[in-house]
């Protein structure tokens, strides 16, 4: 996305102007980890106060003048002590947010651009600190506290799918990024016959904008949602979606690893057709027929990669959801912990980070206007007499697993507790209540072995997770609703 010549015209630009800005930083040769940092703090923080997308700092430009002089830094040898100083810088930012070093030449001389993302949703530390610029000089943010609210309310303001993804394109340039065929394909729409009427589709969506002069600029939304390479843009590449899958049941033999390459709606049914294809098939014996599925149901698997896309927490650097395919289960994984407790995903209306992002997802199909798609997960399982879905947070993630096909006799206390949990749960939003009966439906359970669901009951009541809809009732008329109904 940044070639040469756009480095160039954009280094240029910086010298001609008549001075620092808060978002804006010349440095002649002097490049010391600890400063780099700080001012990526400061630079980060300022933007995001100024409304920009990003903050720059350039070496190899005079103080006086700011003629291009080059500079004999080069972050890609720099070091502090024995770690590379790019990942130095990243490990004591907090969040972690994108930056890039750019090695450019100008007439000769090298020059270094450092292009660094604005601040997202919390002013940047580093090493535990938030610095600002005033004037041309960093300070840490706390000593200026009528700034640091100002910051606050505009980074509560800005969501990330508003920022720019890419800025000063020409219109040309934006439609040989984006995927604006599939656009108008997934809303079941003509494509316009000339460039301004398709310009005009995507920024009628919030996708593109114009800013003047001829230029375009495309937000993280359209980026996300309709890149044709997601690597064209460098601050989104890491939030492709990545499919593993590995040998046995634990990561350590990959088998096959693959990353999409494509823009989640425009990619979203060749990545679940992928998926689905990577699965085992198991053969199933019908009344006299026999039949070849898949492992999990794809409704199961479509529902969990939307909610993994949509639900993930977009301002954490270098992270994407994740797809993982082992022998005795499935793993789909997003960034960020979720907005509700996880035993609730069944019942609770589903609450986005990414409302802009969900709203599209759901306007081109991929996701329903109501409801997490959990209720169907289950529903799935249950179908297919999988062992109930988990729903998990690890560490800064959220994680949904799909589980192969098992025996009853084979789940072991807890796996048996959680699908009847479950099943009290997707009994109750249907207005219906979970019984012996229905329970020894979910496992197959011959009815004669009433005895075998009366046992899973009791282990459940006795974990806490259901309890009865009437105490008072007689064992064979006895119903069951989720511990919080």
């Amino acid at each position: 996305m940044r070639d040469q010549n756009y480095l160039r015209s954009l280094v240029l630009e910086f010298a001609a102007m008549p001075s620092e800005t808060g978002w804006l930083e010349f440095k002649e040769n002097k490049a010391e980890p600890q400063d780099i940092g700080e001012y990526i703090s400061a630079l980060a923080n300022s933007a995001a106060l100024e409304g920009r997308a990003h903050a720059y700092m350039l070496w190899g430009v005079a103080d006086d003048g700011h003629a291009i002089v080059g500079t004999s830094f080069d972050p890609r040898t720099a070091r502090q002590g024995n770690e590379e100083l790019e990942s130095w810088l990243l490990r004591l930012l907090s969040p972690r947010i994108g930056f890039h070093f750019h090695r450019i030449e100008i007439d000769g001389r090298p020059v270094v651009l450092l292009e660094i993302d604005s601040a997202f949703r919390h002013p940047v530390k580093f090493q535990g600190v938030e610095y600002i610029r005033v004037g041309t000089y960093k300070k840490p943010l706390k000593d200026f506290p009528e700034k640091e609210r100002t910051l606050w309310r505009m980074l509560d303001a800005t969501p990330f799918e508003m920022l720019a993804a890419a800025e000063k394109l020409s219109a040309d340039e934006v439609l040989k990024l984006i995927d604006y065929p599939a656009f108008f394909e997934l809303l079941d729409k003509p494509v316009p016959n000339h460039r301004d009427g398709m310009l005009a589709g995507l920024q009628a969506h919030r996708l593109v904008e114009p800013m003047g002069g001829g230029h375009w600029s495309i937000f993280n939304l359209g980026a996300l949602l309709f890149a044709k390479r997601l690597a064209d843009f460098p601050r989104l590449q890491r939030k492709a979606v990545r499919v593993v899958v590995y040998e046995g049941t634990g990561r350590v033999k990959t088998l096959r690893e693959q990353e999409g390459m494509r823009g989640y709606a425009a990619g979203f049914e060749g990545l679940v057709g992928f998926v689905n294809n990577l699965l085992p098939i198991n053969e199933v014996i019908g009344q006299a027929l026999r039949k070849s599925v898949r492992m999990y149901p794809e409704l199961a698997i479509r529902e969990l990669v939307a909610n993994a896309l949509i639900h993930q927490d977009l301002s954490v650097s270098g992270s994407g959801p994740m797809v993982e395919i082992f022998d005795d289960r499935m793993e789909i994984t997003n960034p960020g912990k979720p907005l509700m407790e996880p035993h609730r995903m069944l019942d609770h209306p589903p609450r986005s980070r990414n409302e802009s992002l969900a709203s599209i997802m759901r306007l081109v199909g991929i996701c329903e206007e109501r409801g997490s798609g959990v209720d169907k997960v289950v529903s799935e399982a249950e179908l297919y007499q999988l062992p109930a879905p988990a729903f998990d947070v690890v560490g800064e993630s959220t994680r949904a697993t799909l589980f192969a096909p098992r025996p009853l006799a084979g789940m072991d206390r807890e796996d048996r507790v959680r699908a009847v949990y479950l099943h009290a749960c997707l009994r109750y939003v249907q207005r219906e209540y979970m019984t012996n009966t229905t329970l020894r439906q979910r496992f197959g359970i011959d009815p004669k072995n009433s005895a075998i669901a009366s046992r899973l009951l009791k282990d459940a009541l006795a974990a806490g997770v259901i309890r009865l809809e009437d105490e008072a009732a007689a064992p064979k008329l006895r119903r069951y609703v989720p511990h919080w109904a």
